[in-house]
């Protein structure tokens, strides 16, 4: 491997565990385009080597969140089963499917996401639907307001259908799963949406450690690339987590907005 391929595979993994974090997706997203684009990757390869990243990436910013108290344990537990099952499914049926079959399919759902981030900006959660009364009540203390924060979730069983979906897709396109999972957190449980990134965070290592196996076992992965990429988000998931003290969600659903709009522009015409 050259120096040049190791450096953009460490800052690869570095923006997308920056990214990952900040939003509580894993980063996946953003890194299966960018090893496919620029290091021209199989499609396969790439996305093992994305869901190694989001195990590193879930596993780094699960720790501090945790100590902030963020993440609903009991939620996160709650919705993993189906997560679980669905990224096995996923992984199953990304072998059986041809590169530029994946390919179209991650266009698909990354223009999907965009629109339901700009969705979730546009349209958020109304302060009254956080109520203190109802199922797995948490609460935690809002870094910049310095207020407690008490809420409950609301309509379990809907977010528990989107977890399967958001786990099928993880398996399926090693995207890590929480672009679906937080904003249904958010908009149909009721979850404040640091906390929902937080939770979705804590699962998505799970969800991805679920599929891994199936692509250890047809030999996508590839040890130099992956532990590259994999050290690029450690660090990048350590520096999410300063941003996400100091940064306005805004700013950052607009840049990752831009984001996933270019890289399904460059999926398609490739």
């Amino acid at each position: 491997m050259s120096l040049t391929s190791f450096l953009l595979l460490i800052g690869g993994g570095i923006l997308t565990g920056t990214i990952g974090t900040l939003l509580g997706i894993g980063g996946g997203l953003f890194l299966v385009p960018y090893l496919v684009l620029f290091l021209n990757l199989p499609m396969h390869q790439a996305i093992a080597t994305s869901i190694l990243a989001v195990i590193a990436t879930s596993s780094a910013g699960a720790v501090m969140n945790l100590e902030r108290n963020l993440v609903n344990l009991r939620l996160g537990m709650s919705l993993e089963v189906a997560t679980v099952v669905g990224a096995v499914l996923g992984g199953i049926s990304a072998n059986l499917l041809p590169g530029e079959i994946l390919s179209l399919l991650f266009s698909v759902v990354l223009l999907v996401i965009a629109g339901m981030m700009l969705y979730r900006r546009y349209r958020p959660i109304p302060a009254s639907a956080l109520s203190p009364d109802g199922n797995l009540q948490a609460r935690y203390r809002d870094e910049v307001s310095g207020e407690e924060v008490i809420y409950s979730v609301r309509n379990l069983g809907a977010t528990s259908a989107i977890s399967f979906l958001a786990g099928n897709l993880s398996g399926l396109l090693g995207i890590g799963g929480g672009v679906f999972k937080v904003p249904a957190m958010h908009l149909i449980s009721g979850v404040p949406l640091k906390a929902a990134a937080a939770t979705s965070n804590f699962m998505i290592g799970v969800t991805a450690a679920a599929s891994a196996f199936i692509y250890f076992s047809h030999g996508h992965v590839n040890p130099v690339i992956a532990s590259s990429t994999t050290l690029g988000a450690l660090a990048g998931a350590t520096l999410g987590i300063r941003l996400s003290r100091v940064l306005k969600t805004e700013l950052i659903t607009y840049l990752f907005v831009g984001l996933l709009i270019l890289a399904a522009v460059q999926m398609l015409l490739r």
